[in-house]
Protein backbone atom coordinates (compact mmCIF):
# COMPACT_ATOMS: atom_id res chain seq x y z
CA UNK A 1 0.00 0.00 0.00
CA UNK A 2 2.65 2.19 0.76
CA UNK A 3 4.39 2.49 -2.33
CA UNK A 4 1.68 3.21 -4.67
CA UNK A 5 0.56 6.08 -1.79
CA UNK A 6 3.64 7.59 -1.80
CA UNK A 7 5.80 6.94 -4.42
CA UNK A 8 8.90 8.57 -5.03
CA UNK A 9 8.98 10.20 -1.59
CA UNK A 10 8.52 7.01 0.29
CA UNK A 11 12.24 7.46 1.64
CA UNK A 12 11.68 10.86 3.04
CA UNK A 13 8.01 10.00 4.46
CA UNK A 14 9.43 7.00 6.40
CA UNK A 15 12.73 8.95 7.55
CA UNK A 16 10.15 12.00 8.78
CA UNK A 17 7.92 9.75 10.40
CA UNK A 18 10.52 7.88 12.58
CA UNK A 19 10.01 9.72 15.86
CA UNK A 20 7.56 11.79 17.45
CA UNK A 21 8.27 16.17 18.08
CA UNK A 22 8.97 16.83 22.21
CA UNK A 23 7.82 20.30 22.02
CA UNK A 24 5.48 22.36 20.11
CA UNK A 25 8.45 24.09 17.97
CA UNK A 26 9.30 20.35 16.97
CA UNK A 27 5.55 19.84 15.73
CA UNK A 28 5.51 23.20 13.91
CA UNK A 29 9.03 21.65 11.84
CA UNK A 30 7.50 18.59 11.17
CA UNK A 31 4.08 19.77 9.58
CA UNK A 32 6.50 22.02 7.69
CA UNK A 33 8.82 19.16 6.61
CA UNK A 34 5.38 16.78 5.79
CA UNK A 35 4.41 19.74 3.81
CA UNK A 36 7.43 20.08 1.90
CA UNK A 37 7.08 16.12 1.26
CA UNK A 38 3.51 15.96 0.50
CA UNK A 39 3.94 18.37 -1.97
CA UNK A 40 5.91 15.73 -4.06
CA UNK A 41 3.22 12.93 -4.10
CA UNK A 42 2.16 11.87 -7.78
CA UNK A 43 -0.08 12.53 -8.78
CA UNK A 44 -1.50 15.74 -8.05
CA UNK A 45 1.14 16.55 -5.94
CA UNK A 46 0.64 19.97 -4.08
CA UNK A 47 -2.87 19.48 -5.06
CA UNK A 48 -3.60 16.42 -3.26
CA UNK A 49 -5.88 16.79 -0.17
CA UNK A 50 -3.61 15.70 2.76
CA UNK A 51 -1.83 19.04 1.80
CA UNK A 52 -4.83 21.26 2.17
CA UNK A 53 -5.62 19.51 5.91
CA UNK A 54 -1.76 20.09 6.89
CA UNK A 55 -1.79 23.46 5.89
CA UNK A 56 -4.79 24.43 8.14
CA UNK A 57 -2.88 22.22 11.03
CA UNK A 58 0.39 24.12 10.36
CA UNK A 59 -1.49 27.38 10.65
CA UNK A 60 -3.47 26.75 13.85
CA UNK A 61 -0.04 25.13 15.26
CA UNK A 62 2.31 27.91 14.97
CA UNK A 63 -1.12 30.37 15.80
CA UNK A 64 -0.69 28.28 18.99
CA UNK A 65 3.31 28.60 19.24
CA UNK A 66 2.34 32.34 18.85
CA UNK A 67 0.52 32.26 21.74
CA UNK A 68 2.51 30.21 24.05
CA UNK A 69 5.65 32.28 23.57
CA UNK A 70 3.53 35.67 24.16
CA UNK A 71 2.31 33.72 27.76
CA UNK A 72 -1.42 34.09 26.91
CA UNK A 73 -2.08 30.20 28.34
CA UNK A 74 -2.90 30.36 32.32
CA UNK A 75 -1.21 26.99 32.18
CA UNK A 76 1.40 26.68 29.64
CA UNK A 77 2.74 22.74 30.37
CA UNK A 78 -0.74 21.81 29.77
CA UNK A 79 -1.44 23.11 26.58
CA UNK A 80 2.44 22.35 25.41
CA UNK A 81 1.86 19.04 26.46
CA UNK A 82 -1.86 18.54 24.94
CA UNK A 83 -0.39 19.97 21.13
CA UNK A 84 2.79 17.33 21.32
CA UNK A 85 0.02 14.23 21.93
CA UNK A 86 -2.32 15.53 20.05
CA UNK A 87 0.35 15.72 16.74
CA UNK A 88 1.29 12.34 17.97
CA UNK A 89 -1.79 10.82 16.72
CA UNK A 90 -1.96 12.29 13.58
CA UNK A 91 1.62 11.36 13.01
CA UNK A 92 0.76 7.71 14.09
CA UNK A 93 -1.93 7.56 11.69
CA UNK A 94 0.37 8.68 8.84
CA UNK A 95 2.82 5.60 10.21
CA UNK A 96 0.37 3.12 10.02
CA UNK A 97 -1.43 4.41 6.77
CA UNK A 98 2.37 3.94 5.58
CA UNK A 99 2.11 -0.09 6.16
CA UNK A 100 5.04 -0.79 9.14
CA UNK A 101 4.77 -3.78 9.85
CA UNK A 102 4.63 -3.28 13.88
CA UNK A 103 2.14 -0.41 13.69
CA UNK A 104 -1.25 -0.58 14.53
CA UNK A 105 -3.94 -0.96 12.11
CA UNK A 106 -4.68 3.07 10.65
CA UNK A 107 -8.04 4.80 12.16
CA UNK A 108 -10.86 4.31 9.64
CA UNK A 109 -11.60 8.21 9.77
CA UNK A 110 -7.98 8.50 8.39
CA UNK A 111 -8.04 6.08 6.04
CA UNK A 112 -10.96 7.87 4.36
CA UNK A 113 -8.65 10.83 3.66
CA UNK A 114 -5.69 9.24 3.29
CA UNK A 115 -7.06 7.02 0.20
CA UNK A 116 -8.07 10.05 -1.59
CA UNK A 117 -4.44 11.64 -1.97
CA UNK A 118 -3.95 9.58 -5.57
CA UNK A 119 -7.25 11.47 -6.86
CA UNK A 120 -8.90 13.14 -8.82
CA UNK A 121 -11.74 13.93 -7.10
CA UNK A 122 -10.73 15.74 -4.20
CA UNK A 123 -12.07 19.36 -3.44
CA UNK A 124 -9.45 21.55 -1.35
CA UNK A 125 -12.58 22.65 1.78
CA UNK A 126 -13.87 19.42 1.72
CA UNK A 127 -10.64 17.68 2.24
CA UNK A 128 -9.48 20.03 5.02
CA UNK A 129 -12.63 19.92 6.50
CA UNK A 130 -12.36 15.91 6.75
CA UNK A 131 -9.10 16.13 8.30
CA UNK A 132 -10.43 18.45 10.94
CA UNK A 133 -13.14 16.20 11.59
CA UNK A 134 -10.59 13.01 12.20
CA UNK A 135 -7.96 15.14 14.17
CA UNK A 136 -10.36 16.63 16.45
CA UNK A 137 -13.78 14.12 16.77
CA UNK A 138 -11.01 11.21 17.06
CA UNK A 139 -8.02 12.08 18.13
CA UNK A 140 -8.38 15.03 20.81
CA UNK A 141 -10.47 12.74 23.07
CA UNK A 142 -7.49 10.66 23.81
CA UNK A 143 -5.05 12.77 23.46
CA UNK A 144 -6.66 15.19 26.43
CA UNK A 145 -7.14 11.67 28.01
CA UNK A 146 -3.00 11.45 27.66
CA UNK A 147 -2.08 14.68 28.38
CA UNK A 148 -3.95 14.79 31.81
CA UNK A 149 -2.61 11.59 32.88
CA UNK A 150 1.09 12.95 32.27
CA UNK A 151 0.59 15.73 34.42
CA UNK A 152 -1.70 13.81 37.01
CA UNK A 153 -4.62 16.34 36.70
CA UNK A 154 -7.88 15.94 36.07
CA UNK A 155 -10.80 16.80 32.85
CA UNK A 156 -12.58 19.91 34.95
CA UNK A 157 -14.95 22.46 33.42
CA UNK A 158 -14.22 25.52 34.66
CA UNK A 159 -10.40 24.75 34.92
CA UNK A 160 -7.06 26.86 33.86
CA UNK A 161 -6.98 23.66 31.21
CA UNK A 162 -10.60 23.99 30.33
CA UNK A 163 -9.63 27.98 29.79
CA UNK A 164 -6.67 27.12 27.74
CA UNK A 165 -8.42 24.73 25.81
CA UNK A 166 -11.33 26.83 25.27
CA UNK A 167 -8.81 29.64 23.89
CA UNK A 168 -7.60 27.03 20.77
CA UNK A 169 -11.27 28.24 19.15
CA UNK A 170 -9.89 31.50 19.36
CA UNK A 171 -7.44 30.74 16.82
CA UNK A 172 -9.77 29.20 14.68
CA UNK A 173 -12.02 31.72 14.79
CA UNK A 174 -9.10 34.36 13.06
CA UNK A 175 -7.50 31.61 10.60
CA UNK A 176 -10.08 30.01 9.01
CA UNK A 177 -11.68 33.64 6.98
CA UNK A 178 -8.34 33.22 5.16
CA UNK A 179 -7.52 29.61 5.50
CA UNK A 180 -10.89 28.90 3.63
CA UNK A 181 -10.59 31.33 1.09
CA UNK A 182 -7.58 30.49 -0.16
CA UNK A 183 -9.44 26.95 -1.33
CA UNK A 184 -12.25 28.52 -3.26
CA UNK A 185 -11.74 29.42 -6.86
CA UNK A 186 -12.42 32.72 -8.11
CA UNK A 187 -15.98 32.30 -8.69
CA UNK A 188 -16.60 30.62 -5.52
CA UNK A 189 -15.10 33.71 -3.87
CA UNK A 190 -17.50 36.04 -5.89
CA UNK A 191 -20.25 34.00 -4.21
CA UNK A 192 -18.18 34.01 -0.78
CA UNK A 193 -18.16 37.97 -0.99
CA UNK A 194 -21.46 38.20 -1.44
CA UNK A 195 -22.60 35.50 1.95
CA UNK A 196 -20.50 38.23 3.98
CA UNK A 197 -19.13 36.75 6.95
CA UNK A 198 -22.20 33.91 7.00
CA UNK A 199 -19.23 31.28 6.11
CA UNK A 200 -16.88 31.98 7.92
CA UNK A 201 -19.38 32.43 11.41
CA UNK A 202 -21.02 28.99 10.83
CA UNK A 203 -17.54 27.01 9.91
CA UNK A 204 -16.55 28.79 13.38
CA UNK A 205 -19.35 27.57 15.22
CA UNK A 206 -19.00 24.41 13.81
CA UNK A 207 -14.97 24.09 14.90
CA UNK A 208 -16.44 25.53 19.22
CA UNK A 209 -19.93 23.02 18.92
CA UNK A 210 -17.08 19.81 17.76
CA UNK A 211 -14.31 20.77 19.96
CA UNK A 212 -16.78 20.95 23.17
CA UNK A 213 -18.00 17.42 22.21
CA UNK A 214 -14.57 16.23 21.86
CA UNK A 215 -14.01 17.53 25.62
CA UNK A 216 -16.86 15.89 26.81
CA UNK A 217 -15.93 12.72 25.16
CA UNK A 218 -12.62 12.90 26.63
CA UNK A 219 -14.18 13.10 30.04
CA UNK A 220 -16.30 9.99 29.27
CA UNK A 221 -12.88 8.33 28.01
CA UNK A 222 -11.31 9.58 31.92
CA UNK A 223 -13.95 7.97 33.63
CA UNK A 224 -12.90 4.57 31.86
CA UNK A 225 -9.57 4.79 31.09
CA UNK A 226 -8.15 1.77 33.41
CA UNK A 227 -10.40 -0.21 31.80
CA UNK A 228 -9.24 -1.50 28.42
CA UNK A 229 -12.25 -3.23 26.87
CA UNK A 230 -14.44 -0.04 27.55
CA UNK A 231 -11.91 2.39 26.13
CA UNK A 232 -11.57 -0.37 23.26
CA UNK A 233 -15.58 0.16 22.67
CA UNK A 234 -15.03 4.19 23.06
CA UNK A 235 -12.34 4.48 20.15
CA UNK A 236 -14.20 2.12 18.17
CA UNK A 237 -17.22 4.26 18.50
CA UNK A 238 -15.60 7.54 18.06
CA UNK A 239 -14.01 6.04 14.73
CA UNK A 240 -16.58 4.89 13.55
CA UNK A 241 -18.36 7.97 13.64
CA UNK A 242 -16.19 10.39 12.57
CA UNK A 243 -15.16 7.89 9.45
CA UNK A 244 -19.17 8.22 8.57
CA UNK A 245 -18.76 12.38 8.63
CA UNK A 246 -15.49 12.18 6.96
CA UNK A 247 -17.23 10.17 4.15
CA UNK A 248 -19.78 12.71 3.55
CA UNK A 249 -17.98 15.69 3.62
CA UNK A 250 -15.57 13.76 0.86
CA UNK A 251 -18.98 12.67 -1.18
CA UNK A 252 -19.99 15.05 -4.09
CA UNK A 253 -22.62 16.41 -0.73
CA UNK A 254 -18.95 18.14 0.16
CA UNK A 255 -19.03 20.01 -2.18
CA UNK A 256 -21.64 22.17 -0.90
CA UNK A 257 -19.20 23.31 1.42
CA UNK A 258 -17.15 25.70 -1.32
Amino acid sequence: MSQSVWGPVQREMTDLLQGHPDDVPAVVEQLKALQDVLGHVPPLRRENPLCDFNQLYLTITEGVLERLYAGKFKDPAFLSRLDVEFAARYFDALRAWAGAGTSPRCPEVWACLFQRIPGPDCRPLPSACAGVNAHINFDLPFALVTTFDHLGSDPVDDSDQHHDYLEINDIFAEAIPGLRRGYLEKWQLLIDTMNGCLDDWWQGEAVEYTRNVAWRNAQKLWGVRHDMLATDRERAGLDKTAAGLSKLLLSPLGSFLQ
